[in-house]
């Protein structure tokens, strides 16, 4: 893992880096229920881009 939000919230994102490549990996926690989604990977350079849109509101 390279960088997460908050583990305090409901929703929690976060960006992983493996074998070249990267993914987000989002986990809901609601109700001491956890679910967790997984995008398909990306080249890092291009999963980066990602990442900071999703931080900064933008729609991709």
């Amino acid at each position: 893992m390279i960088t997460w939000t908050c583990r305090c919230r409901a929703t929690l994102y976060e960006l992983c880096q493996t074998g070249g490549q990267a993914f987000i990996r989002r986990t809901l926690q609601l109700d001491g229920d956890r679910q967790v989604h997984e995008t398909y990977r990306w080249p890092i350079q291009e999963a980066g881009d990602v990442w900071r849109a999703l931080l900064s509101g933008e729609a991709r």
